[in-house]
């Protein structure tokens, strides 16, 4: 595995992780992101709301605004 010129893992199935090596540490999954979330962070980030989900939709909860059926 090396980083690419833009900090990218390659080859792209590349996996990295921080584990913490202590007797009450634990491991938890990310969930799905609602929508009041990305609001909120789309406006700490100074991006619109459409950016946002573009960037954020493989874990969007949500149908995106944009969505074509």
């Amino acid at each position: 595995m090396k980083l690419t010129e833009s900090m990218a893992m390659w080859p792209g199935s590349s996996v990295s992780g921080l584990y913490i090596g202590h007797p009450e540490a634990y491991y938890f999954g990310v969930a799905k992101v609602e929508e009041d979330q990305v609001r909120d962070y789309a406006a700490r980030k100074g991006m619109s709301i459409e950016e946002t989900e573009r960037w954020l939709a493989p874990i969007l909860n949500y149908v995106r605004t944009d969505a074509v059926a």
